[in-house]
């Protein structure tokens, strides 16, 4: 049944209202410093939970930039709302992984958000978390 015409610039304006209040999605700056040169390029993923974080194929995001000094600014777009953890990394030598040691350590610099930081491993995705409800600016420091 439709609506009457008199009832209609009212459910109008409802559905504005509820599409302004579902959020509206943002751009998540990263500034990157820490590259050991202008080799290469630096590499971020975005997670958006702990059940993929660090989960290459799960990231829901990338974003890649040449390396810059002192930072390389990288830009996620059309983020919902909501809470967010990254990684990121200086790959040197262009073959877009991070290289690690015979123990496995880092060879080339690796970052987290909010520059949380591991014991014997990877920051955990809750130390990393940032919040996200409109574009916002954050930076990481490769180490």
């Amino acid at each position: 049944m439709p609506f009457p015409a008199h009832r209609r610039p009212a459910l109008a304006a409802l559905g504005i209202a509820l599409l302004a209040g579902a959020g509206q999605a943002a751009d998540l700056t990263v500034e990157v410093s820490g590259a050991r040169s202008t080799q290469g390029t630096v590499s971020a993923a975005l997670y958006n939970s702990a059940d993929t974080w660090l989960k290459e194929p799960q990231k829901l995001q990338g974003a890649r930039a040449p390396a810059a000094q002192p930072v390389t600014v990288l830009v996620f777009r059309n983020i919902p709302p909501g809470r967010y953890a990254l990684s990121a990394f200086h790959d040197e030598n262009g073959n877009e992984k991070v290289d690690t040691n015979v123990v496995g350590v880092p060879t080339e610099r690796t970052g987290f958000s909010r520059d949380a930081r591991g014991r014997m491993g990877p920051a955990a995705f809750d130390d990393a978390v940032i919040d996200v409800q409109g574009d916002t600016t954050t930076a990481i420091t490769l180490r």
